[in-house]
């Protein structure tokens, strides 16, 4: 059953790279053009699993359980997360399918995501990250915490969404680019020559998503999917050799990879390409960064923005607003601070000369 873990991966990984779903840009979008697309496309993600993850708890497939809410360790780690994954590049699962496309800087962040990952989670920061998640209150879920049915917000949140939603398609679409002549017909033109949209590509993910837990379940992983885990996982087993971590979470990531690399490849968008100095850099610094915050937070873009949401967690919620203030930090530092810089420095360039005083003139 382990296997069907990488099947879901390599589906994944391939959507993903097809749809160019990049969880970073869609919340560095805010920050600099004030765009909702992406956002909304992440949204679509959530309500879509959020309507099948409480249809299979109903059923009895899958059983929901909560926790006590670590708030302190959740707005810190979530924070630091969205600020590393502005230098990274990438959030760990857009880490995980650019690495794929041949992104050296991918592949550098990846590898100290994991390991910091594992360091956070049973390694040298182990203590800390456990001191700091265990500052709770009681608190769990949001239809917890407001006494009412959680179909309920799973209706107020598909609402809310499909309006969203709305909005953005009933846009004038923007000019169409320009294109090469199709290569392929049928199928194989859809699946690697035609663009994917960000809503049918969330839809699609939305749907891996609800599938993924009962699978995940039939292994005795009790959870849908999930990056950071799986990551230290492997970097575990490599160090100790302890099969018993490769669970169903390692087969996914591993096939995340697979996937993504298959779809660079048949697409023609496999290119291995070497980051500058700076850039190599900020993907080690970001990647030990991710591993350490999501540690802290209790999940990435994908088990605390996308999954925990879907449930109504409170960590997941929370997560989800720190990590795009965390965005908006790295944005600011890294992006749009410099940029207004640089235009200053050429507006005063190319300015004329002020007049000499007259005393000077004479």
């Amino acid at each position: 059953m382990l296997v069907t873990g990488l099947l879901v991966g390599i589906v994944l990984g391939f959507v993903m790279q097809r749809g160019r779903f990049c969880v970073t840009g869609a919340f560095r979008d805010l920050w600099v053009t004030g765009n909702t697309r992406w956002l909304t496309a992440f949204l679509i993600v959530i309500a879509v699993q959020s309507v099948g993850v409480f249809t299979l708890d109903a059923l009895g497939v899958i059983s929901l359980s909560s926790s006590p809410f670590p708030w302190l360790s959740t707005i810190g780690g979530a924070f630091i997360f969205g600020f590393a994954i502005v230098m990274a590049g990438g959030c760990a699962t857009g880490t995980y399918y650019r690495a794929g496309e041949g992104l050296v800087g991918s592949w550098l962040a990846l590898i100290f995501y994991a390991l910091f990952s594992a360091v956070s989670k049973t390694g040298a920061l182990a203590p800390a990250v456990t001191a700091a998640r265990g500052v709770t209150v009681e608190a769990s879920t949001v239809h917890g915490l407001l006494g009412v049915s959680p179909w309920l917000l799973v209706a107020v949140l598909a609402v809310a969404v499909a309006a969203l939603a709305r909005h953005h398609l009933r846009r004038r679409p923007a000019a169409p680019m320009a294109t090469l002549p199709a290569r392929r017909t049928g199928i194989a033109h859809l699946l690697f020559e035609k663009q994917w949209g960000a809503f049918s590509t969330a839809l699609v993910i939305g749907v891996l998503a609800i599938v993924a837990w009962p699978l995940s379940w039939a292994t005795g992983r009790e959870a849908g999917l999930g990056i950071t885990g799986p990551s230290s996982n492997i970097v575990n087993y490599l160090v100790a050799g302890d099969a018993e971590v490769i669970d169903w979470g390692v087969y996914l990531v591993i096939g995340i990879l697979l996937g993504s690399f298959i779809a660079a490849k048949a697409s023609g968008e496999f290119r291995v390409r070497i980051p500058d100095a700076l850039t190599t850099v900020r993907s080690i610094g970001g990647g030990a960064l991710m591993g350490i915050g999501a540690s802290l937070a209790g999940g990435c873009t994908i088990g605390n923005a996308m999954v925990n949401t879907a449930t109504f967690q409170l960590q997941g919620w929370v997560a989800f607003g720190f990590m795009i203030v965390g965005v908006g930090a790295a944005t600011r530092l890294f992006i749009t601070g410099p940029s207004k810089a640089r235009l200053a420095a050429a507006g005063q360039a190319s300015a004329p000369a002020a007049p000499a005083p007259a005393s000077v003139r004479s």
